[in-house]
């Protein structure tokens, strides 16, 4: 991820996308630069437009009234966690459901929806 957030700081700063630009960020970084990245990604990013490509991917979420992935992640999540869910309520047996969504709002449960 760093390797794109690289190219997007030199496109920002309207520097060329070039292996050395792109290696002298990420060195800069601290990152441990693997150069086949570096020339799969120049090599990449030739023909793109990244301005134009960073607006479409900002009007997505606003499109779909979430975060990126936002509804099928949480479908995604609700598929692989609602097994879980429904053997702790059997456990539970008369448990307060207010704790479920206490989680749910302080934050707790959000590495099911990252992996």
């Amino acid at each position: 991820m760093e390797y794109v957030y690289a190219a997007l700081i030199l496109n920002e700063t309207d520097a060329e996308i070039n292996e050395e630009n792109l290696t002298d960020v990420l060195e800069a970084a601290g990152v441990d630069v693997e150069e086949s990245r570096v020339k799969a990604l120049v090599a990449a990013l030739e023909d793109v437009d990244i301005d134009e490509a960073v607006e479409q991917a900002a009007a997505v979420p606003a499109a779909t009234g979430g975060a990126a992935g936002g509804a099928g992640g949480e479908a995604e999540a609700a598929d692989e966690g609602g097994d879980d869910e429904a053997e702790e309520a059997d456990a539970d047996e008369g448990g307060d459901d207010d704790d479920d969504e206490d989680d749910e709002a302080s934050g707790e449960g959000l590495g099911e929806l990252f992996g």
